[in-house]
């Protein structure tokens, strides 16, 4: 585990209270708070300040609590079983997600929150190791061909998010 991720604040909001459990636990390192609800993550959002935040998209409107965190610049992972398709990782991406993460990948939330936390001072892009993890779990999801309908998203995902040798170093 990576001391990255000591002593950071985190906002979980998921309407399943297992979930919200499991993340707490495998981010024992970290100051999490969880909201089961749309309104008690606005009153956290109001009241607190985040590094980051974990997001169900379905259950508790997560795409408006998106907005939220995007327009106070919390690095924000989309968290889905529901949503999981090739519309919502693209629209999470939209909205102003740093990644786009599986439920079926939950063990591994503390590396995806060290991909978009893990940036230097002076990068301001977004990190896409997270999307390079999980793209051969989304080929076997989606099929081979999945990108396709969205050609010209992930055409600027590609010039947006160039890999760096960093990149390459964290996923090795």
């Amino acid at each position: 585990m990576s001391d990255l991720l000591e002593g950071k604040r985190i906002l979980i909001v998921d309407d399943e209270t297992d979930v919200l459990e499991s993340l707490a636990e495998l981010l024992d390192q970290c100051n999490v708070d969880t909201a089961p609800n749309y309104e008690t993550a606005m009153i956290f959002l109001g009241k607190n300040t985040y590094d980051a935040a974990v997001l169900d998209i379905m259950g508790v409107d997560g795409y408006r609590i998106l907005k939220t965190t995007a327009a106070k610049q919390i690095p924000t992972i989309m968290f889905t079983a529901h949503a999981l398709a090739p519309r919502h990782l693209v629209k999470s991406i939209e909205l102003g997600a740093h990644a786009y993460v599986p439920k079926d990948k939950m063990a591994e939330i503390d590396r995806y929150l060290i991909d978009i936390l893990d940036r230097g001072p002076r990068d301001e892009r977004r990190s896409r190791r997270w999307f390079d993890r999980l793209k051969p779990f989304f080929d076997q999801k989606f099929g081979a061909n999945w990108q396709d309908e969205e050609k010209a998203f992930w055409e600027e995902y590609e010039r947006s998010h160039p890999i760096t040798r960093k990149d390459v170093e964290k996923l090795l």
